[in-house]
């Protein structure tokens, strides 16, 4: 069992920068690959970033490619996103999500555990 805890989101204006951090239970996660997903109000949940259990394979939506980036830590069983850049199109709800399987197949969203999220808006 992994328990996933997000933190770091807030408000903040178009241009600016927010790190969201998702802290991990249990002694398994660097077994694990990492997502970011995100849902806007009335809209579907949606993949933002994927990282390997090494970390040293990352994917990314091609709409926060180049301005959001995804990392780890596995000796403190966390892991990051850091959005730069932001658009007011980039407020939602950020998930933190875990999967046993590989890091390519974490954009298709079908991750072993949930953290509940946290909310980012960006003001324009």
């Amino acid at each position: 069992q992994v328990q996933l805890v997000e933190s770091g989101g807030g408000l903040v204006q178009a241009g600016g920068s927010l790190r969201l951090s998702c802290a991990a239970s249990g002694r398994t996660f660097s077994r694990y690959a990492m997502g970011w997903f995100r849902q806007a109000p009335g809209k579907e949940r949606e993949f933002v970033a994927a990282i390997s259990w090494s970390g040293v394979v990352t994917y990314y939506a091609d709409s926060v490619k180049g301005r959001f980036t995804i990392s780890r830590d596995n000796a403190k069983n966390t892991v990051y996103l850091q959005m730069n850049s932001l658009k007011p199109e980039d407020t939602a709800v950020y998930y933190c999500a875990a999967s046993r399987g590989r890091a390519a197949e974490v954009p298709a969203g079908a991750m072993d555990y949930w953290g509940k999220g946290t909310l980012v808006t960006v003001s324009s």
